[in-house]
């Protein structure tokens, strides 16, 4: 569980609450913008989310926030022993006390989920994973503050909170662009949902991707996205 090595870079893990994931790979592989300048990763973890979009835009200066100390410090060292070193930075601070003059083109986020559910006994854990009932407003809010005209927010939840979420986006202008429904495989139901947020007005744009094409084997789509990172594709 330490190094987790990927084509273009390596991740460590020691001292991070909650390890690298496939919500959250998917999320790096997959959250789509044309060209950003500017990306925010919020709650960011190990910092794989932000060196995956590191590698997808080679242009692009990428932010990231993440509460937790010593998460913060590992994601730091990863940032800079990564070649895209220059173009990673990383604040710990809790999202809502982040202040920035700049606007973001992509904001991104794996966040905690699970409102209301039990409290984690790992207190640490628990911080990256459990929500308040009024974190995804506060989230939302601060996130549409930070985000540029024209700008997507993109998060990775559960069918429950991806909804709730929507619904408090569109209270502050922003546009449901594209909802993808994760199955982890064809025969089950969606539990999870990429949600792209635009700030403006957008088509909806909606997929279903398929996890795994039987047990343990992964379907091409999978593979497909993934291969410009995973050793194993």
């Amino acid at each position: 569980m330490g190094v987790f090595k990927f084509k273009q870079f390596e991740v460590d893990q020691t001292g991070c609450a909650m390890k690298i994931n496939t919500d959250g790979v998917l999320l790096g592989a997959k959250a789509s913008h044309p060209s950003p300048k500017r990306i925010l990763d919020i709650g960011t973890g190990t910092g794989v989310i932000a060196l995956m979009l590191a590698q997808r835009f080679p242009d692009a200066l990428i932010e990231a926030v993440e509460i937790d100390e010593q998460a913060a410090e590992t994601a730091g060292r990863n940032f800079q022993q990564s070649v895209f070193n220059k173009r990673l930075t990383i604040e710990h601070v809790a999202i809502e006390k982040y202040n920035n003059k700049e606007q973001f083109d992509l904001i991104i986020s794996n966040p905690p989920f699970f409102v209301n559910d039990l409290k984690n006994e790992e207190v640490r854990k628990g911080i990256a994973r459990h929500a308040d009932e009024d974190f995804f407003a506060m989230l939302v809010e601060k996130s549409n503050a930070l985000l540029a005209d024209g700008g997507q927010i993109w998060f990775v939840l559960p069918v429950k909170q991806s909804s709730e979420v929507i619904d408090i986006a569109f209270q502050y202008g922003l546009s449901l662009a594209e909802r993808i429904n994760i199955h982890s495989d064809q025969n089950k139901p969606t539990f999870r949902q990429m949600i792209g947020l635009k700030k403006g007005e957008a088509l909806l744009k909606e997929s279903d991707f398929n996890i795994y094409e039987s047990l343990k084997e992964h379907t091409d789509e999978y593979k497909g996205l993934l291969k410009d990172f995973f050793l194993a594709y």
